[in-house]
């Protein structure tokens, strides 16, 4: 013999045991669905594309200065690697003291993908002076009074020399030191990437 439900049948409530059957099924798949909405987000969130680090400075990797020699330093040229830049002058005793650590560090971790620039608060026939007694092997530019603005903008409320801004590979700031680096500094920063 069938249970054959008739219209009034249809409206009365069912049993406790069969509700709770009911609710139990529809938590379950409520459930699921829950459960396959998440790992479809994951999935779409693990195959997107990783962002791109915004720009410490609007229009950053588009700069440019003259090197010593009258030819142009595009910075974009040093995207993409984890990146040393030391803001200096030949005024400056700290810079000029420093300048040979960060010429060692550039020649040891430049293998490992390190890059350094160096841009001159400065006038480039005092660069290129100071250049014929000290040559340095890691690129500089001359950024003029441009470079005191460009490092407040990086990070260098007082404007002060000497000033270096430690980049990572995606362009992000990793550190920044007001003052003579120390061989410690280097130290650490080529631990970073």
């Amino acid at each position: 013999m069938t249970d054959i439900q008739t219209p009034e049948a249809a409206k009365q409530p069912l049993p406790v045991g069969r509700r709770r059957v009911l609710g139990l099924g529809a938590a379950t798949a409520l459930g699921a669905g829950i459960a396959v909405g998440t790992g479809l987000a994951t999935a779409l969130w693990r195959g997107r594309a990783a962002p791109r680090a915004p720009e410490p400075v609007a229009g950053l990797w588009d700069m440019h200065w003259p090197r010593p020699d009258g030819s142009e330093l595009l910075l974009r040229e040093f995207r993409g690697k984890p990146l040393l830049i030391n803001f200096w002058a030949t005024w400056c005793p700290p810079c000029v003291e420093e300048l040979p650590l960060i010429d060692a560090f550039f020649k040891e971790n430049a293998p490992k993908g390190w890059q350094v620039l160096a841009l001159a608060v400065d006038k480039a026939d005092r660069v290129n002076a100071f250049l014929r007694h000290t040559p340095l092997s890691f690129p500089i530019g001359i950024a003029a009074l441009g470079g005191t603005e460009l490092s407040r903008n990086l990070g260098n409320i007082s404007g002060a020399l000497p000033f270096t801004v430690v980049f990572g590979a995606a362009g992000e700031v990793l550190q920044r030191k007001l003052g003579r680096v120390q061989p410690d500094d280097l130290h650490a920063w080529a631990a970073l990437k």
